[in-house]
């Protein structure tokens, strides 16, 4: 028998999500620093990469979108593609190097030193994404990662020594995996509005920026 559903259950399912978004709040500056270090990148001729395995392969592909067809009139369309939407190539890495290597081989092939790479891994525990941001940062580019919980092995790049190889460590404090997702959601959308703010106005970073 399925049980009625009061307000309470409703309210506690907000109440999730409000500590969430309270808590991401608190993440303004670490959100902040990775549009500008975006923004520089762009202004010298960078494209956006980003991947993810499963649902967060679908966010990878959204964020990519959003830049480079914009859906606010006027907005500037910027480079970016998602390594994470060609099944041929993926299962032919796999079957080959193993699944490891997916996107950390497409970047061997196709990244250059003033792009960004952005992987997306809702519990930090995806070896691949890790992986490919540990060979984004080796060949140069400006690495961010959007994770959820404690962020795992993609989180642990952040500690590495004797330095580090992930530059924004962007994390939603939930372990609730649908609760990481929106929030994931929310801190895309924010990075592209606020990557344009930074482009758009006077004294925009350029090419003297640092990563």
């Amino acid at each position: 028998m399925i049980r009625e559903l009061t307000r309470a259950d409703v309210e506690e399912a907000f109440l999730r999500r409000t500590a969430a978004t309270t808590a991401l709040a608190d993440e303004a500056d670490g959100i902040g620093d990775a549009c500008h270090a975006m923004a520089a990148r762009f202004s010298r001729g960078g494209r956006l990469i980003t991947f993810g395995n499963g649902a967060a392969a679908a966010d990878a592909a959204h964020l990519a979108v959003e830049f480079v067809h914009p859906v606010t009139v006027g907005k500037r369309a910027l480079p970016a593609l998602s390594l994470a939407t060609d099944p041929a190539t993926l299962t032919g890495i796999a079957r080959r190097s193993g699944f490891e290597e997916t996107f950390a081989e497409q970047l061997r092939t196709h990244a250059r030193p003033d792009d960004i790479a952005v992987g997306i891994s809702p519990d930090g525990a995806c070896v691949n994404v890790a992986r490919a941001l540990g060979e984004a940062h080796d060949r140069g580019l400006l690495t961010v990662a959007l994770v959820g919980g404690d962020g795992g092995a993609v989180a642990a790049l952040a500690g590495e020594r004797p330095s580090t190889r992930l530059d924004h460590l962007l994390r939603a404090r939930s372990s609730e995996p649908s609760v990481v997702k929106e929030m994931h959601v929310t801190i895309y959308h924010v990075l592209w509005e606020l990557t344009h703010v930074f482009l758009e106005r006077p004294g925009a970073p350029g090419r003297g920026s640092s990563r």
